[in-house]
């Protein structure tokens, strides 16, 4: 069936017009007249056999039905301005892959690795986006996902990867205590929003005695927990393979034991039906799973 799409020329038009509130800064904007404007408008208008602006004399303005349309043509120009500009910069030949991932994961763990991606495959551009919960994968323009084992994710291929265990840490220079459960009470306790019961969990998993577990200030990322301790703001219970290089380094401090309740599973993520990535997604899937490996995850 032939799809009933509007013309670019009536979309932009209409996009601009809407943004601007005025069809004479939407013609000059777009080096049009104002007429040119009036008439791709009313094409559109005609085409919708809806009308978008209220007109009173030579005053328009957005009606309801335009607002919400404006709204979606202006996130879908956008949206087409953006994949176009990036198959412009992209060599001949070169593939490429988008990826979803949790943001301190991505940050912490992915990128810092990803030279060694490049060099064994030049040919392959790797695109990372920042999603905090699950999503629906398919139609998300995502090959795939390296995200928590959820049950958000039916549907979809789930291959295991790793387990992240959480530990405390803080700044080396707040342990003046001997005592080290004494310490870890008296300390201010740093939270990640979305697990406030992790404190708790841990008090009771170690035996170490919290007077208050749930007290303290709340981050939405293990990225802004691990900052908050590197700053010396107190101890954060957050993911060893995040905090690695800074407890080698001697910019962290973790002497509690690490936590084997408070553990998720990660995931590759991605669609049951074949793409046309699928070569690409398995080169970086191979990858993957060698640097998991390589640094005992």
């Amino acid at each position: 069936m032939r799809r009933n799409i509007p013309s670019s020329a009536s979309l932009l038009a209409f996009e601009a017009a809407a943004r601007h509130g005025n069809f004479a800064r939407a013609a000059e904007e777009l080096s049009l007249t104002e007429g040119a404007i009036s008439r791709q408008i009313a094409r559109l208008e005609s085409l919708l056999k809806c009308k978008l602006f209220d007109r009173t004399g030579s005053r328009v303005k957005l009606n309801p039905v335009g607002a919400r349309y404006a709204r979606h043509v202006g996130e879908t120009l956008e949206r087409l301005d953006r994949d176009t500009q990036y198959i412009t910069g992209m060599p001949e030949g070169n593939r490429s892959l988008e990826l979803a991932a949790l943001p301190t994961f991505a940050s912490r763990w992915l990128i810092p690795r990803l030279s060694s991606f490049r060099k064994q495959h030049p040919d392959i551009t790797l695109n990372i986006a920042a999603r905090i919960d699950p999503f629906i994968l398919t139609g998300s323009g995502f090959d795939a996902a390296v995200h928590f084992d959820h049950p958000a994710w039916a549907g979809m291929r789930m291959d295991f990867l790793f387990k992240e265990n959480l530990v405390p840490v803080c700044h080396p220079e707040l342990l003046t205590d001997t005592n080290l459960s004494s310490q870890l009470n008296e300390l201010p306790r740093i939270h990640r929003r979305q697990n406030p019961e992790a404190w708790y969990s841990y008090a009771c998993e170690s035996g170490i005695v919290l007077d208050n577990p749930a007290q303290g200030v709340r981050y939405d990322l293990h990225e802004m927990a691990i900052a908050a301790a590197l700053a010396g703001d107190g101890v954060a219970l957050v993911p060893w393979m995040y905090v690695e290089k800074d407890l080698s380094s001697g910019a962290l401090a973790a002497p509690w034991p690490k936590s084997v309740v408070l553990s998720k599973s990660f995931c590759l993520v991605k669609p049951v039906e074949t793409g046309i990535n699928d070569a690409a997604l398995q080169a970086f899937e191979q990858w993957l799973r060698a640097e998991i490996t390589d640094s005992g995850q």
